[in-house]
């Protein structure tokens, strides 16, 4: 059973995601370049954990390629250089089950 808070909440997510693509939109069409596109460009920048075993660690963000910095500069996004590394495991694939069963 959905709450009136849940479904408020929803509604804010879903539209702040709107905007967030309408902003994406504009700030990419001089570049040709849908926001899917740009996404998937994106999508390839990572961080790498630095420091030395004892010491404290940080998550460092390699310089974008050219075609990404485009991207970043034209959306006015700044990227930091170290991110705090918390040692949160992220999982960016899905592991699909061993045993599928057929639709």
């Amino acid at each position: 059973m959905r709450s009136d808070a849940h479904t408020r909440a929803h509604v804010l997510v879903v539209m702040l995601a709107y905007l967030i693509v309408r902003e994406l939109s504009k700030a990419w069409a001089p570049l040709d370049t849908t926001v899917e596109e740009g996404l998937d460009e994106l999508g390839a920048l990572s961080a790498l954990r630095v420091g030395r075993k004892g010491k404290a660690q940080a998550n460092k963000i390699p310089r974008p390629n050219p075609s990404q910095d485009q991207l970043l500069r034209a959306a006015r996004v700044r990227l930091p250089e170290v991110l705090p590394c918390l040692g949160a495991s992220v999982v960016t694939r899905r592991r699909l089950p061993s045993r599928r069963t057929k639709p």
